[in-house]
């Protein structure tokens, strides 16, 4: 049994499909889907109200009609008996919001009229629906007691003493089971729905998660592939534009047409080459397939020549050691080449970005046998320089990266100079 979800206000509304809708169900369970709201009888609930009177007025009619013979009853509670058996069968419509309440006061009811059978069959099915099985089975008792000594005390003439005790007994133990089966029932369809609005909850959370970390991978590749090349932009636009200035101040040289044409050509690739990469990361992220079927192959150690060779085009000093430790036949997993590689050009970028003109060291290491240590240091400028904007995302995203592959990656200022240190595992 699954409550409806409504869309909008109103009777007409349409129910999601495959769904019970509100008015079907109890109050109790559709309250779920009315959180915080006052908790009120649906069309259902009045429906099984309404049969219930019926059926506890037609006890007392029958009884009214037909009173049990041979009952050494008083003349008196033969007069008010009907009148006491109707108040309580009407007293039935406020049984759901005072259970107990009209439960125990049908006790001293059971005691005068004998036509209140019906509606105290009701009321044990109403405490045993609504009610803990303690309460329930009190009242039950309670009302069981009564009618024992009644019947011990007028038995029926034509039907053996087991045999009543037997009817007496099913009369007041079959609403009992009745209504402690219905409250087990919603009471697990309420558990039942409670674990499935908690496991929608941890979806959703999940869902949130992945799409973070979704957001966070497409940034951190979108700054490994692009602040390269950009800061390799900048730096090339910058000392063009630096000469320019000078020869027009008359501080040096006018620039010659090779110096000029050298220097856009520089640019020009290196604006194609940030185009390709982004236009590949573009396509494999929005349908997951490199375009064409092929794929450049994902950066690895070997390819730091390239990459230093760029950032020395671009101006920049770079002194490189260690490379030999990486050998052909012993190299790290490619995940871990791949993570080294982006840290020597974080670390690049970064020396390009805050240090311009500063010399920059990287160092490759194995150390310990099973730990690929890769560091790029730079001075520290003596005065604040005109830097390369940027986010202040790459190290952090490196750092994820690098926890990802089980390494640890170290950051900051000692003795002058701005250290990067890297340590991968070799293997996995």
């Amino acid at each position: 049994m699954v409550p409806s979800r409504r869309t909008g206000r109103g009777a007409g509304t349409e129910d999601r499909a495959g769904a019970v809708p509100l008015w079907l169900l109890p109050a109790e369970i559709a309250a779920l889907d009315r959180p915080g709201s006052r908790r009120r009888r649906t069309v259902r609930d009045w429906l099984v109200d309404l049969v219930l009177f019926v059926a506890a007025l037609l006890v007392w009619l029958q009884l009214t009609v037909f009173p049990p013979e041979d009952a050494d009853v008083p003349a008196w509670m033969l007069a008010i008996d009907p009148w006491v058996g109707f108040g309580a069968c009407v007293a039935l419509w406020w049984r759901r919001r005072f259970p107990l309440l009209l439960a125990w006061a049908m006790l001293p009811v059971l005691v005068v009229s004998f036509t209140c059978l019906g509606a105290v069959m009701v009321m044990v099915l109403t405490v045993a629906v609504h009610r803990p099985w303690r309460p329930a089975a009190l009242v039950t008792g309670s009302y069981l007691v009564l009618s024992v000594i009644y019947t011990w005390a007028n038995p029926a003439p034509d039907t053996p003493r087991w045999l009543e005790w037997v009817l007496l007994f099913l009369l007041y133990l079959a609403p009992l089971g009745w209504g402690m089966a219905v409250r087990a029932r919603r009471q697990l369809v309420v558990s039942l729905r409670r674990d499935a609005e908690r496991q929608r909850h941890e979806h959703q959370l999940r869902l949130a998660g992945a799409r973070r970390a979704e957001r966070e991978a497409i940034a951190r590749e979108m700054h490994d592939v692009l602040a390269h090349r950009i800061s390799l932009l900048s730096v090339h636009a910058g000392a063009l534009a630096y000469r320019t200035a000078q020869a027009e101040a008359g501080a040096g040289p006018p620039l010659a047409a090779v110096e000029v044409a050298d220097a856009v050509g520089v640019i020009r690739d290196n604006a194609h080459q940030a185009l390709a990469e982004l236009g590949e990361v573009l396509t494999v992220l929005r349908s997951g397939d490199p375009p064409d079927g092929t794929e450049r192959p994902p950066p690895r150690l070997a390819d730091l020549p390239r990459l230093v060779a760029e950032a020395r085009t671009a101006g920049q000093r770079v002194d490189v050691a260690g490379a030999e430790v990486v050998s052909v036949a012993d190299a790290p997993r490619p995940q871990v080449q791949r993570t080294a590689y982006r840290v020597v050009q974080e670390g690049l970028t970064n020396a390009r970005k805050h240090a311009p003109g500063a010399a920059a060291r990287v160092r490759l290491a194995r150390a310990d046998g099973d730990w690929l240590e890769v560091s790029v240091t730079n001075p520290l400028p003596a005065r604040d320089a005109a830097t390369i904007p940027g986010t202040g995302a790459g190290l952090a995203g490196l750092a994820e990266r690098v926890a990802l592959d089980g390494g640890t990656l170290d950051h900051g200022a000692a003795d002058g100079s701005f250290r990067l240190v890297a340590r991968l595992p070799w293997q996995a």
